[in-house]
């Protein structure tokens, strides 16, 4: 059984026979030890039927948040408590680090953390002070003689007088962290229950180091995402810009960019790479920069530039495709010239119109042998905003993509006249509204990108 020690001993709740009556069976005869060993194998199967549910509640979550309040929440109904928090404090310093609680609001942890750091339990096991090695037990708090004056005062004025502690800590992984349940009386867990939150904590700790590996590369690869965008947009006469980005949980290839061209043009792209991870992250970043370098030399012609595009991905990197769409802006003329290669249409927002470009369908680059489209001219109004997307803003809805596309015009047609000024305010209108719930998380297995472009 995963997640379970097979070796569970004798559980120290299983009742002594009571003496029998004169004229019973005797505890020596043949119904007694049958009964005791019956009463013994029913408390080891209700003991390991019990770790296997929770077990297979902390094996579905799959993000680490989520385990850590399963830990938690297991953990209190193994020992009894109705109450606790968990410190996530990684000993490498790497982080990320946390503090969640199960029963206590954010003030009531804001109490606790006003506590001297070593006068409480998880404090001694985080730091590695004495006692702090295995699992701590205060089973009547007011009655310690050397009891932190703080500490009384919080635990009075929170309510709890007895708690118990134990480390979450790995072999391999090391000290991660500690988890403490409180109880509103005296009280300590007993034998039985103390094994079986060890052997729930054992898994619990192995299943946590696996999601803070993954919660570190998330961070890493959404840092080099970051950087691998432009750190600022530009300035440009007649053309307000804004843009937003969210990356996915296992990094993906989303882009966008957006660079002064000769003449007072501008130049604006936003595009996709196929893929995941640390490779679709660095195409990414390969994409955009030989971009740049086309929309730099032939910015006014985007089939050229994106046709360039194709050519040297389908020679350096055959086995990847990608979608872009790059548009030449003459923000004194409020034109753009733009061309598609299988992404999505741009959107026009304005005072009088809310709708899609019609835009020519396309290819991917790196999907035919030869790419080719037609590029498409539009002429915006004065106040009015063109918004670039990725596919991954549909995608994240969960609805098809009809319903995706008429999601995000609705969205689109509903911002409030009083903020259309200003596209920072309409793409996190666009964001908040296509996007409600949640799904703007960042665990999500899609990239976003938006990037908004207001003419005056």
């Amino acid at each position: 059984m995963a997640g379970i020690d097979s070796t569970v001993p004798s559980p120290a709740h299983t009742v002594a026979p009571t003496p029998a009556p004169t004229g019973a069976p005797s505890a020596t005869s043949p119904i007694g030890p049958g009964a005791v060993l019956q009463d013994r194998l029913a408390g080891w199967v209700s003991d390991l039927t019990t770790l296997h549910e929770l077990t297979e509640r902390l094996a579905r979550t799959s993000a680490l948040d989520d385990a850590l309040q399963e830990t938690l929440r297991a953990g209190a109904a193994l020992v009894g408590a109705r109450r606790g928090l968990l410190v996530l404090e990684p000993g490498d310093g790497l982080g990320p680090d946390t503090t969640i609680g199960l029963g206590l609001a954010r003030a009531d942890l804001g109490h606790i953390e006003t506590v001297p750091r070593s006068a409480m339990s998880y404090g001694k096991i985080l730091d590695g002070l004495p006692g702090g090695e295995s699992e701590i037990a205060q089973p009547d708090l007011f009655s310690e003689d050397g009891l932190d004056p703080r500490h009384r005062e919080v635990a009075a004025r929170l309510g709890y007088a007895a708690s118990y502690a134990l480390p979450l800590s790995t072999g391999a992984a090391g000290r991660l962290g500690a988890a403490v349940w409180l109880y509103d009386e005296p009280a300590e867990p007993v034998e039985r229950q103390r094994h079986l939150v060890g052997l729930y904590a054992r898994y619990a700790t192995e299943h946590l180091a696996r999601l803070v590996e993954l919660e570190r590369t998330r961070a890493c690869m959404t840092t080099i995402s970051e950087e691998l965008l432009p750190p600022r947009l530009p300035r440009v006469s007649g053309v307000q810009l804004a843009a937003r980005h969210r990356t996915s949980a296992r990094g993906g290839g989303d882009w966008y960019d957006a660079l002064p061209l000769p003449d007072a043009a501008l130049g604006l792209a936003v595009g996709s790479v196929t893929g995941c991870g640390p490779s679709a992250v660095a195409a990414m970043g390969r994409l955009r920069a030989s971009l740049r370098a086309y929309a730099v030399m032939e910015g006014e012609d985007p089939v050229a530039v994106l046709s360039d595009l194709e050519l040297l991905l389908r020679l350096t990197e055959p086995a990847r495709s990608a979608t872009a769409l790059f548009a030449y802006c003459e923000p004194a003329l409020r034109k753009l010239t733009l061309a598609g290669a299988g992404h999505s249409p741009p959107l026009v927002i304005g005072p009088r119109r809310t709708e899609f470009v019609e835009t020519s369908l396309s290819a991917p680059l790196g999907m035919l042998a030869c790419w080719e489209a037609p590029s498409v001219e539009l002429t915006t109004e004065p106040g009015e905003t063109v918004l670039l997307y990725t596919d991954g803003l549909l995608h994240r809805t969960g609805d098809p993509m009809d319903r995706a596309f008429t999601r995000l015009h609705a969205a689109a047609a509903s911002v409030p006249r009083a903020v259309r000024d200003n596209p920072d305010a309409v793409a996190d209108h666009v964001l908040r509204t296509v996007l409600p719930d949640g799904l703007d998380e960042a665990d999500s297995k899609e990239d976003v990108v938006l990037l908004a472009a207001r003419f005056e």
